[in-house]
């Protein structure tokens, strides 16, 4: 059942809320003249009525038993801000792109982006003129972090209170239907970051509505949404039809999940998987893939295995596995959840197995963890060296670029794109962005601001953080995690990007790399070099991938027979390296040194 305001044109519009304990419900048109129309209880909670002489943009709210006004829980658009009345959407628009369709996930290179900080003017307007930019390095989908409306103008997004409405301050609904049609119209993808496993604190009105949440379980940011107990049908549908606003009013081609290991369900049918059914069944009618893309620390196999095999069916899921075994590698860092990582063996098996933990021992959680994956393709899960979460939740938010050598930044690209795997990059990592991405609110509480700052501290206590953080209400800590974009052309800068490119390139012309079969890769880890050896195969093409994590040459062992060709190498001075010390051409017999921090990809020789 759709919820909020669906205006049906002919200044006609159905309005829907879900409060399952109200005794009456009405929703008050705000005027002039203003009016209160009472709503008709129907099937489980839902109120609803269908009211004539209603315009766009007419401002309303719900009320409670004949006392409280509040704003609409599924508002699609609050213009005087989270605690203000909603108002009525048309969601007519002249798409340019009436032919598009959508490519396979498998086929998908991420880029991440913050709206607000992507550029200086922090809209989805501004964005457009970046895309031919994004399109001619090889990027094919971008990833926009959370858009749901939050307190202020500042935040990551993941303080949303209003999941149907798209921030103003980014240019609202129609700003984000421009967007999503620029990007159809250039053949890119676009995925859209959506909670559902939690809500803001401020402006958050929905417990005066009903059972929203569970103290059942408790999640980092409080109670959790009510998906199991007592009415929770009514949170069930709120949250699907959710997700099926964003594919049908807005055209994403994914959305990315947020932290499905804080959505709580122990009911005989989980919320995603229903999810995942009511999003099929929209897809195939419209015949456009919709895709599922899950972030998950539990590396739950589950997630992504269909509902035959007893699984949630989902396309894909974020593999944190693969950015820690990275980062350790690169950085020597060993606090935290890094205190698992950090061998060469683990980079070797997230290569083959995805998860590097598959029901083994974490010191880090002190319990066996994770489950095998190798049944399903590696192109369910989706792999980075960097993220916004990597990065911003570091004290400092700092970038790879600012932790690690040049040499070490292609090692990082050269994991990444070539990984057997859909890649993900953050913004600005093509080019070594400077710029830190640090965390931002702008709360009109000054205690919600305070209670952040506190925990903000005890979470980089885990992690031995000494000192103090940015103030995330500031708005100067905004600005500072604004790109540098001038600098993608510059001097080392424009090098990596280039590396970057060519990576890509490879990626897309490379058979063995484009298939992703389980079968067809036999990796080898040197845990004494820090080297690990990478066979691809698909038929008669192969590709050799060579790693040197240490800060030594070291000498690439066990080739499969050849003659191999090289195709880059990051040592190599056009890369500003220290200049290869591998051959062109190569077999199997040869015996080769890596330079340090180095990656190496040769194709065999037909």
């Amino acid at each position: 059942m759709r919820v909020g305001a669906n205006y049906l044109g002919d200044r006609r519009c159905t309005f829907t809320v879900w409060a399952p304990l109200a005794k009456e419900m009405a929703v008050q048109l705000i005027g002039p003249p203003s009016r209160m129309v009472p709503l008709e209880r129907g099937d489980r909670g839902h109120w609803h009525a269908t009211v004539a002489d209603v315009e766009p943009g007419t401002l309303y709210q719900f009320q409670i038993n004949g006392e409280m006004l509040r704003p609409d829980p599924a508002s699609q658009c609050q213009p005087q801000g989270v605690h203000g009345p909603s108002a009525v959407v048309d969601h007519r628009f002249d798409w340019q792109t009436l032919g598009w369709q959508s490519f396979p996930l498998p086929n998908y290179l991420i880029y991440e982006l913050h709206v607000g900080t992507f550029t200086p003017e922090g809209t989805f307007e501004a964005i457009i003129p970046r895309l031919p930019d994004l399109l001619e390095m090889g990027i094919n989908a971008i990833e926009l972090m959370p858009v749901g409306q939050f307190p202020g103008d500042r935040n990551w997004g993941y303080d949303g209170v209003y999941p149907f409405s798209v921030q103003p301050s980014y240019g609202g609904v129609e700003g984000l239907k421009r967007l999503v049609d620029a990007c159809h119209q250039q053949a890119m993808a676009v995925v859209l970051d959506v909670i559902y496993n939690h809500f803001g604190p401020e402006g958050n009105y929905t417990r005066d509505f009903g059972p929203y949440f569970t103290e059942h379980y408790r999640t980092p940011w409080g109670s959790a949404v009510n998906f199991d107990d007592a009415h929770s049908d009514g949170v069930r549908n709120f949250v699907i039809e959710n997700a099926l606003y964003w594919f049908r009013e807005f055209r994403m081609d994914a959305l990315r999940l947020d932290a499905i290991h804080a959505i709580y369900d122990f009911g005989a049918r989980h919320i995603l998987s229903e999810m995942n059914d009511r999003v099929k069944a929209f897809a195939q009618q419209e015949g456009q893939p919709c895709y599922l893309i899950a972030e998950s620390d539990l590396n739950d196999v589950r997630v992504v295995r269909p509902p035959a095999q007893g699984g949630y069916g989902l396309d894909a899921q974020w593999n944190d596995d693969f950015h820690h075994c990275v980062h350790t590698l690169l950085t020597g860092e060993s606090d935290g959840y890094y205190l698992d990582f950090g061998t060469c063996e683990q980079f070797a098996k997230v290569w083959t197995s995805s998860f590097a933990y598959t029901w083994t021992y974490s010191p880090h959680r002190q319990r066996y963890h994770g489950s095998d994956a190798r049944d399903r393709p590696p192109s369910q899960f989706v792999v980075c060296a960097q993220n916004h979460d990597q990065v911003g939740n570091r004290m400092m938010g700092d970038r790879l670029s600012t932790l690690v050598g040049f040499e070490s930044l292609k090692l990082a690209a050269g994991a990444v794109i070539l990984a057997p795997a859909i890649p993900l990059l953050f913004m600005g990592e093509e080019y070594g962005e400077e710029a830190p991405f640090l965390y931002f609110i702008s709360h009109g509480d000054p205690e919600l601001a305070r209670l952040v700052r506190e925990g903000r501290k005890r979470e980089f206590a885990a992690f031995h953080a000494t000192g103090e953080a940015p103030d995330a209400d500031s708005p100067e800590t905004f600005r500072a995690s604004t790109l540098n974009w001038e600098q993608r052309t510059q001097g080392k800068h424009g090098v990596l990007r280039q590396f970057y490119q060519t990576l890509i390139q490879l990626r897309r012309t490379l058979s063995p790399i484009t298939h992703f079969d389980r079968d067809a890769i036999d990796v080898q880890a040197n845990e004494g070099d820090c080297t690990v050896r990478v066979h691809h195969w698909q038929g008669d093409e192969a590709v050799l991938i060579g790693f040197n994590f240490s800060p030594h040459p070291q000498p690439l062992l066990k080739l499969p027979p050849g003659p191999w060709q090289k195709q880059v190498d990051s040592a190599d001075a056009r890369w500003q390296g220290p200049g290869s010390a591998l051959p062109d051409r190569l077999d199997g017999e040869d015996t080769v040194k890596m330079q340090p921090t180095s990656v190496a990809l040769y194709s065999k020789v037909l």
